[in-house]
């Protein structure tokens, strides 16, 4: 029986090298873009064939996209998992904000997620099969008055899968959103100025858990929505947060 394909659009950062290697672990071949230094060989040691594609983080551009795409199917004729994670944060308040942080809010939260989407699910509707996963953000589900923006276009691209998945689910493709937020790796530490004791214990405690997400945790979680284990979920949001957006 021929492998099942996952396809992790950016495994240079954040939660992308523990994905693959879990996914690795759970008998996927993989196509991976942008891998971080080693990470092929020890995917390759776990038993995975692994087509790279580099230069391929800006999601936006629709040719991003189906350079993923074309790479998958031309190596391994199939994809069956495909997911990915976008865009940047900019806070402050609605009215100190401006038109072109709108934009390029927009251009990482919504555009990259709609061309993703549009050039992975033709293929998975042909083959009646197919697991999308978007990492967004729990920002999306929750008044957020110090990053209003960012907020609102995170809740846009959710209900956008909400969407894709309903038109999606007579195929027999599932697709889902996973919203993270208080994570433990550098830019989320940074960007909320963690990276002192003061603000470590002020940022943990907004958090009901008392405690940062690991990458490892969420990489875990994601596979229940990609590794084909469970079929019958499908238009979902699921924040991964420590209960924050509760």
């Amino acid at each position: 029986m021929t492998k099942r394909v996952a396809l992790i659009a950016n495994t240079s950062v954040y939660i992308g090298p523990p994905l693959a290697r879990e996914m690795a672990r759970r008998d996927h071949d993989l196509v991976i873009g942008d891998p971080e230094p080693g990470l092929v060989d020890e995917l390759e040691a776990l038993g995975a064939e692994v087509e790279v594609v580099r230069g391929v983080w800006d999601l936006a551009e629709p040719e991003i996209a189906r350079r993923l795409t074309k790479a998958s199917l031309h190596r391994f004729g199939r994809i069956d998992a495909a997911t990915a994670f976008t865009g940047e944060i900019i806070g402050g308040r609605f009215l100190e904000s401006t038109t072109d942080e709108l934009h390029r809010l927009q251009r990482g939260l919504v555009d990259a997620p709609y061309q993703f989407m549009k050039s992975v699910l033709p293929s998975m509707i042909d083959q009646g099969s197919g697991q999308i996963l978007m990492i967004t953000s729990s920002t999306g589900a929750k008044v957020v008055p110090s990053a209003p923006l960012y907020s609102a276009l995170r809740a846009g691209a959710t209900h956008l899968v909400k969407n894709v998945a309903r038109e999606a689910a007579p195929h027999g493709v599932q697709v889902n959103a996973l919203g993270t937020n208080f994570m433990d790796f550098p830019g989320f530490i940074a960007a909320n100025r963690a990276d002192t004791p003061e603000g470590f214990a002020k940022t943990v405690a907004r958090v009901p858990m008392g405690r940062l997400g690991s990458i490892e945790e969420c990489a875990t979680l994601c596979c229940a929505y990609l590794d084909g284990t469970c079929g019958f979920v499908t238009g979902q949001f699921i924040a991964h947060d420590g209960g924050w957006s509760a």
